[in-house]
């Protein structure tokens, strides 16, 4: 049986560089950390990779509605934030969100009393609470395991997050953060909600496949988007 198994294994790398050598330039070269990945833990890297890239994409859409947050940290500038907000935080947590982070640094920035970078503070939260989603890993193999519950969780708090974005408003009645609107022509922007509704069904779907592969249940939790509450991860 070992041996079938080595020899499997020898036949698999054969293949996989004939192909990389053969292939054309666009499809991705054979990588020997494949060998350690179930089908499962593919999936789950590509959701991580395209969590992150919407993650960008919201940041980045969020800060030119709202360049104001942005002026609220000397010298800083969007591409610096970008990279704040994708990198693993420092040990003790930003001090200007006060060493906040996943659903603590999200209610943050809907906080009447914070004077801080609203954009930084909700997206650094919303960084950092995918990534307790996925267990604090960027990769997976196959003795690595995902928490359904946990996938489940965070796409609720992302329906939450969609809604503080579109009703939560200042003292002066005004939106803490512009997201979705009009433009003066009339035209409805709803890209904010686009990029939030992709995020929400990754998760949805990666906690459902986890669930059928696992034959263990999600419990479907009554929450309500319209509120401030964030469920645990």
């Amino acid at each position: 049986m070992e041996y079938r198994h080595t020899m499997r294994v020898v036949l698999l790398l054969i293949v996989a560089l004939f192909v990389s050598g053969c292939s054309p330039e666009n499809v991705r070269s054979f990588n020997l950390r494949n060998l350690a990945k179930s089908d499962i833990d593919m999936v789950a890297d590509s959701h991580r990779r395209e969590l992150d890239s919407l993650i960008r994409q919201l940041s980045i859409k969020l800060y030119k509605r709202n360049p104001r947050e942005l002026a609220k940290v000397s010298k800083m500038t969007m591409d610096l934030r970008i990279q704040q907000i994708l990198a693993p935080p420092p040990v003790d947590g930003y001090p200007e969100l006060q060493g906040r982070s996943g659903n603590d640094a999200m209610r943050l920035a809907f906080t009447h009393s914070y004077e801080g970078d609203r954009v930084f503070a909700l997206m650094a939260g919303v960084r950092s609470m995918i990534d307790a989603a996925y267990g604090g890993k960027q990769e997976f193999f196959m003795l690595d395991e995902l928490d359904q519950q946990k996938l489940y969780n965070s796409a609720r708090n992302l329906e939450t997050v969609a809604w503080q974005l579109n009703h939560r408003k200042d003292k002066q009645g005004e939106p803490m953060l512009l997201a979705n609107g009009l433009s003066k022509q009339g035209i409805a922007n709803v890209s904010f909600e686009r990029v939030l509704g992709k995020m929400i069904a990754l998760q949805d779907m990666l906690a459902s496949i986890i669930a059928d592969t696992t034959d263990r249940t999600i419990k479907n939790v009554v929450h309500r988007a319209a509120s401030f509450t964030f469920l645990p991860i």
